[in-house]
Parts: structure tokens; C-alpha cells; sequence
């Protein structure tokens, strides 16, 4: 089962279970979301009316907690830890896993240094163990690990949930991206259109060099056929002269006088 699957069969079940409780209930509901190891979208969670109506309770601090997971890194959590609950040590690695996913969104190389500053990670070995271990095996994100350039070389990230700032920016990139597919499309068609065009004219160029071909092949049967004709009738004259001559070539009898 690949981890799209898998994320949409657990969001499904957090979405019911969130449905179905309210106030200080949603609390366990929210720290159970945010540690689970294979879940890493939020957004639908969060946008549950009863989730919503966390904020101005006493248990709001669970709406920003899932929040923070939904759209934060690890040095955010720390500057907002005070007003945050406490995390366990599974939501700890979860918010280090969307970290890097949202490193990975801005720079397809990251370096060594910059994710252990990012991640509280102390040295190098940390850090290769965590990107194998609980990222590339996870199936969150595929890379390569470049000791000799300390850096991480990204090929694929999951993507994280959207800000509320980025849906603009997300829809005028869709938008781009459709006027650029309708262009090329235009394009394509116009390509279809000269390339039958052509083939066209192809067509009739070749019926007019078969028709010329036919042409010359008549035209040449014709004249071998006159020249043919014209040779036997030379013949057949030299002969009648011939004739004419052998004829002329023969002694020709004297005639005696009967006595």
C-alpha cells in the first residue's frame, strides 16, 4: 500500500473520530493525530467545525498545536514552546519529518550543517541516521546523501498541507500552468493540422508523378509501337526490290527461228 493510500485511510479516520467528540475529547484525538507515524497531512482535521470551535477555550492550545503541525517546523515549536502543550517524544520526530519536508519545498540540496541547525541534530552520524531511517524509509522523502559535499540532494518530497498564505500563490501557479497547457495545446493542434496538410499535398504529388509516369509509359509503348510497325514496312519493301532485281539479273532467253 503506497503512502498516499495510507494517509487518506488514516485522515478518514481522524476526520470521523474529530466528527464525532468535542471539546476537552478532541484533545487525546489531536496528540494521538500528531503522533502517528504514518500520518503527515492535517488540513482536513483542522478544518472539522468541531475542531474549529477549540478557539477561546481553555483547550485552544490543542487548535494551535495541531496547527503547528499542519503548517510549522521544529524552530517554530521552540519559539512558541511556552504557550504550546508539551510534546511527546513521537510528535517530537514527527515535527522533525515535516521539517525537512518543508526544507525540501525552497532548496533541492540541503546542506548538513543547515539541517542539523534546523533540526537540533549534534553531528554528522545524527543526522544520516535520522534522513534514512525516519524520512527515506518512511517513503516521505527520496535523496541522496553526499558526504564529500556534506549536503542532503533531494529527488522527491511529500508535499505538506498549505498555508492559508500560499493558497493564492498556489491558484495563480495553477493558472499559469493552464494558460501554458492551453497554448501548447493550440500548438500541438496547429502541428496536426500542417502535418495532415502535408500529407495532402503528398498525396496529390504522388497521383500527378504516377499520372505523368502513366503518361510517358503510353506515350513510349506508342512510339515503340510505330517504330515497330515502320520497320517492318522498310522490310518488306527492301524485299519487293530485291525480287524486282533478281529478276532483271536473269539471262534472258534468245529466241531461235523455227526452220
Amino acid at each position: 500500500m503506497d503512502i498516499e493510500q495510507k494517509q487518506a485511510e488514516h485522515i478518514e479516520y481522524f476526520v470521523k473520530q474529530a466528527s464525532n467528540n468535542k471539546g476537552s475529547a478532541l484533545s487525546s484525538i489531536i496528540v494521538e493525530a500528531t503522533s502517528h507515524p504514518s500520518l503527515f497531512a492535517f488540513s482536513e482535521i483542522l478544518s472539522v467545525p468541531n475542531v474549529l470551535e477549540l478557539a477561546g477555550t481553555e483547550n485552544s492550545a490543542f487548535l494551535d498545536l495541531l496547527r503547528m503541525f499542519a503548517h510549522g517546523t521544529w524552530s517554530e515549536y521552540k519559539s512558541n514552546a511556552s504557550r504550546l502543550p508539551q510534546f511527546v517524544p513521537d510528535q517530537v520526530l514527527k515535527l522533525k519529518q515535516l521539517t525537512v519536508l518543508t526544507l525540501a519545498e525552497t532548496d533541492k540540496v540541503l546542506p548538513y550543517d543547515s539541517l542539523m541547525q534546523e533540526l537540533d541534530v549534534q553531528n554528522v552520524r545524527e543526522l544520516e541516521d535520522f534522513l534514512i531511517n525516519d524520512c527515506m524509509y518512511v517513503g516521505i522523502v527520496r535523496g541522496k546523501l553526499d558526504q564529500l559535499r556534506r549536503c542532503f540532494e533531494v529527488q522527491f518530497a511529500a508535499g505538506r498541507d498549505l498555508r492559508p498564505a500560499q493558497l493564492g500563490s498556489m491558484i495563480q501557479t495553477l493558472a499559469s500552468w493552464l494558460s501554458t497547457s492551453e497554448d501548447l495545446l493550440v500548438s500541438i493542434q496547429d502541428k496536426i493540422k500542417w502535418a495532415d496538410s502535408m500529407s495532402e499535398i503528398d498525396k496529390k504529388h504522388k497521383k500527378e508523378v504516377d499520372e505523368r509516369v502513366e503518361e510517358v509509359k503510353k506515350t513510349l509503348s506508342l512510339k515503340a509501337d510505330i517504330d515497330f510497325r515502320g520497320h517492318e514496312e522498310i522490310y518488306s519493301e527492301h524485299g519487293g526490290v530485291m525480287d524486282f532485281e533478281e529478276d532483271r539479273s536473269r539471262p534472258k532467253r534468245r529466241r531461235h527461228p523455227v526452220g
